[in-house]
């Protein structure tokens, strides 16, 4: 039990957590707009790696059937 208090009084641990959850939702935010700003371009990037992803599925599938 006391080892459980301490873990929750650390105040470099709290501060080390406070600080990644910061700066996840600082890139979930700038990741976002990102988005909305280069909307056109993203969909052509992913018109484009349609064929790859297929591609991909594609050997995946005969692999798993090899076996």
């Amino acid at each position: 039990m006391a080892a459980e208090e301490k873990k929750c009084s650390d105040p470099k641990k709290i501060l080390a957590t406070l600080f990644k959850v910061v700066l996840g939702l600082a890139f979930l935010v700038l990741g976002g707009l990102a988005i909305l700003k280069w909307w056109e371009s993203l969909l052509i990037i992913v018109k484009g790696c349609i064929g790859l992803f297929l591609i991909l599925a594609g050997v995946i599938t005969l692999a798993i059937a090899k076996e």
